[in-house]
């Protein structure tokens, strides 16, 4: 982290967007230009019209996109809270069955 602060911040930096919409992959990835760190609780928004290719086709754009970096407080509880989410993934039975 480059410092301790306490406030956020926002700043906007070239990206290159990437969407896939064929039978191997439905996916959306953003790739942001130059070296920008993101940490918990920061917050990327890509501008401009959605990309929404047929099936079949892969789509690769560049665009324009804010960085929000959290402050101290909300980075702290975004961690905080983001460990105890994760305990919402778990699948506890109490079957007396051996298998499933």
């Amino acid at each position: 982290m480059s410092g301790l602060r306490f406030r956020a911040y926002s700043f906007d930096t070239p990206c290159t967007v990437r969407v896939s919409h064929t039978f191997e992959s439905l996916s959306a990835h953003v790739e942001l230009d130059g070296d920008v760190p993101i940490y918990p609780g920061d917050q990327v928004r890509v501008h401009g019209a959605e990309i929404n290719p047929p099936f079949g086709e892969v789509r690769v754009e560049r665009r324009t996109a804010t960085v929000t970096h959290a402050g101290w407080l909300e980075r702290t509880w975004t961690r905080l809270t983001g460990n105890l989410d994760c305990l919402s993934l778990l699948d506890v039975s109490f079957t007396d069955r051996r298998t499933l």
